[in-house]
């Protein structure tokens, strides 16, 4: 098993996180109710992303779960 430290796509190490709220599907999506939280893990030199339900994640350590 590879094991890396970086972006999975550029290998750069400088990450941000930021967190976003988006509708769901039927009345959340027709009343814009944005009930569903994520932290959003980006690379600042590529712009790779991944989502992470803010609700499930863990917490402090989501940029270890990025980096792998």
């Amino acid at each position: 098993m590879t094991e890396h430290k970086g972006c999975i796509k550029c290998g750069s190490k400088d990450a941000g996180k930021k967190e976003v709220s988006m509708s769901g599907t039927g009345l959340s999506k027709m009343f814009d109710v944005q009930h569903n939280q994520f932290v959003v893990v980006f690379c600042k030199q590529c712009g790779y992303s991944e989502f992470y339900n803010k609700q499930s994640s863990a917490g402090s350590n989501i940029l270890d779960l990025f980096f792998g």
